[in-house]
């Protein structure tokens, strides 16, 4: 049988894995930082009739420009920010993608601070873009002295920081992303795919006006509770979104994604619901954490990074045995556990307090 390395495949593709989290069907699966609630059954049929009107005209190319949809996320995410503002992609996995390829490529460079989300790299190596990351620090977090320095290092042509930070959930100060900014002459990506989590509305997206090259990439992913809709935008300035015109696919946004969303953004205020919970529920989870002994790390997401485990792989099995699916990021000594209700949580809580001798 061809096994993949006997086609003329691209040099810099060779030996490489695809990406892929464990999809497996259990009870409780918080392992990708999925908003695990429900939608409510009135946005459910507001989604199907709209989604049932664009069929309609399924015979014909969806909005290229998806129009409608931009007015609504510039609604929503508000900074004065206009549809010219805004770029919408098909998760913001592919925004990332789009702006690896406009602002990356070979012979430039992209930098970021590990660990941070393993797609960034993948991305890069898929466009043959250099791919640097430096250190974080104690407790992952990261400082204007930190940034600075490795931009001034190593140069690079974009600038990737993830805040709150996954798989660590660290949240990044404005100044640092100010900072970051005034050191660097390429791109600055700040990706804000869990921001709605965080209690300090500490977006960049206040940062916008009069930085041209600062690009604010969001998601209705998580919050929105919307992952199997794969849609995710960025906000920025006019000029960014014209680059994104310039390397995405024609009709990129299918009608019925664009319907979709526009529907779930209709109902912003109903969809967001959710988050208060969640928080509640990352909160208590990390008070338990303590109690059992181990050491989570401070998140503004919807995850904790919980360290102290000394035997990661044997804890995500034996959780996995008990119908709980979470996540071995590959950190030494810990696990990654998504927030979800109420009633996962409390599973969560008493497997590990089981399995740990605490009961």
């Amino acid at each position: 049988m061809t096994e993949l390395n006997d086609l003329p495949i691209r040099d810099s593709l060779k030996g490489r894995t695809p990406y892929g989290a464990p999809q497996l069907h259990v009870p409780v699966a918080l392992n990708v930082n999925e908003n695990t609630h429900e939608l409510p059954e009135e946005i459910l049929v507001d989604v199907i009739r709209r989604i049932a009107e664009s069929l309609s005209t399924i015979n014909r190319y969806p909005d290229r420009e998806f129009t409608v949809l931009r007015e609504l996320l510039s609604g929503y995410v508000g900074h004065g920010l206009t549809p010219q503002n805004i770029w919408a992609a098909n998760g913001s996995n592919e925004v990332l993608q789009q702006l690896f390829m406009a602002f990356g490529g070979t012979g430039r460079k992209a930098l970021s601070f590990s660990p941070t989300y393993s797609m960034y790299s993948l991305i890069a190596q898929s466009t043959d873009t250099e791919y640097v990351e430096v250190p974080r620090l104690e407790r992952y977090e990261i400082t204007v002295d930190l940034v600075t320095k490795a931009i001034a290092e190593h140069n690079p042509d974009m600038i990737l920081i993830c805040s709150p930070n996954n798989p660590t959930g660290t949240p990044v100060d404005l100044e640092v992303i100010e900072a970051a900014y005034a050191a660097t002459k390429g791109m600055l990506v700040v990706d804000e795919a869990y921001s709605e989590f965080s209690l300090n509305e500490n977006s960049a997206l206040s940062l916008l006006e009069g930085r041209p090259r600062l690009v604010i990439s969001k998601t209705m992913s998580k919050a929105f509770a919307f992952a199997g809709a794969r849609l995710g935008y960025l906000a920025a300035d006019k000029a960014v979104c014209d680059a994104m015109r310039l390397v995405r696919l024609p009709y990129h946004l299918s009608a019925l994604t664009q319907a979709a969303a526009e529907a779930a953004l209709t109902h912003s205020v109903k969809m967001l619901e959710t988050v208060a919970d969640i928080r509640d529920q990352r909160d208590r989870l990390y008070v338990a954490l303590q109690d059992l002994g181990l050491d989570p790390y401070r998140s503004d997401a919807n995850f904790i990074l919980v360290g102290g485990i000394a035997n990661p792989d044997e804890i995500w099995q034996k959780l996995l045995d008990k119908g709980i699916l979470v996540r071995n990021v590959g950190i030494p000594n810990t696990l990654r556990i998504t927030a979800g209700t109420e009633a996962e949580t409390t599973e969560v809580i008493d497997a590990l307090t089981e399995l740990l001798g605490k009961k």
